[in-house]
């Protein structure tokens, strides 16, 4: 059973349920896991959350 985990900026639900699709395709068919079997979760992430370079991106 893949299990994919996407940590992005938070999206609108078209956006995610467009990534599940496509994502779920590929690894099916790269993975030769059915697609009932693919499992992505979605984690929203803040900017205030994430840093690079010591810098906040909310701060961006």
């Amino acid at each position: 059973m893949p299990v994919v985990q996407i940590e992005m900026y938070p999206r609108s639900a078209e956006v995610k349920k467009e990534l599940a699709k496509e994502l779920t395709e590929v690894i099916s068919r790269v993975s030769g896991a059915p697609p009932e079997a693919v499992h992505i979760i979605f984690r929203d992430m803040e900017k205030e959350n994430y840093a690079i370079a010591g810098i906040l991106q909310s701060a961006k």
